[in-house]
């Protein structure tokens, strides 16, 4: 809030704003947002997590977690239905250095893909989220020295691509197959932000029943006030 984010939202006037690892607990910030309806997942442990949506147009439904009491302590997980689509915000696991809690990211993963087949059988699905995986070389600035580490393990590229063969678009790469050099995130360390050492591991996803109203999929990699950059999806719907 004081790095500039109410700014970015005046800017944008994003029909639809997800976000991801928001930290916060119930009653912890007094957010006044005008024009926008506001659901919040809150994590059961503190200062940890967490996912909200804000929405302009108020939803015909809205529902939190996916229902699996071991994945949904941590507020990773809200979907927000409207007229012709769903809006699912994630926050995946990180696998976590030595990749302490891959295992339960596998798990996290199968379960998660069956969520979104589950909802896209119902309604066309839109799901958005940081997903903590770059899927190929082309998606972080350092493929070689980073295979088997968090976020680029072959089994957490393998469950990306799982999760696409469901009927999903990767919305960026669909319009930009061969950009390099775009990152959505990038680690505090290093001078990473400085020397665009980054990874794209935050995603717009799109069912490809709505694949043809794409319009545009891209990074604001210049928003400051956070280790990621927001991605920004526009639809044509009419």
């Amino acid at each position: 809030m004081g790095k500039g984010f109410m700014d970015f939202l005046g800017r944008i006037d994003a029909d639809v704003v997800c976000l991801q690892e928001t930290k916060l607990q119930e009653g912890q910030l007094d957010f006044q947002l005008d024009g926008y309806a506001q659901f919040w997942n809150y994590a059961e442990k503190k200062g940890y997590s967490g996912t909200a949506i804000f929405t302009k147009q108020t939803p015909l439904s809205v529902s939190y977690g996916l229902g699996i009491a071991e994945f949904d302590t941590e507020g990773r997980v809200i979907t927000v239905e409207f007229p012709l689509f769903q809006v699912i915000c994630v926050y995946t696991p990180n696998s976590q250095r030595g990749l302490t809690r891959l295992d339960y990211r596998m798990r996290w993963d199968d379960a998660f893909r069956t969520y979104v087949m589950e909802q896209d059988k119902k309604k066309p699905v839109l799901v958005c989220g940081d997903l903590n995986v770059a899927h190929k070389e082309i998606d972080l600035k350092n493929p070689k020295s980073n295979v088997n580490n968090a976020g680029f393990t072959p089994q957490e590229r393998e469950q990306f691509t799982r999760l696409l063969e469901t009927g999903l678009i990767d919305s960026f790469r669909k319009l930009y197959p061969d950009k390099t050099n775009t990152y959505s995130w990038w680690s505090y360390m290093f001078n990473a932000r400085a020397n665009n050492a980054g990874w794209r591991i935050d995603y717009w996803l799109v069912s490809d029943r709505l694949g043809e109203r794409i319009k545009e999929s891209y990074i604001e990699t210049e928003v400051l006030g956070s280790d990621h950059a927001p991605c920004v999806l526009e639809l044509a719907l009419e």
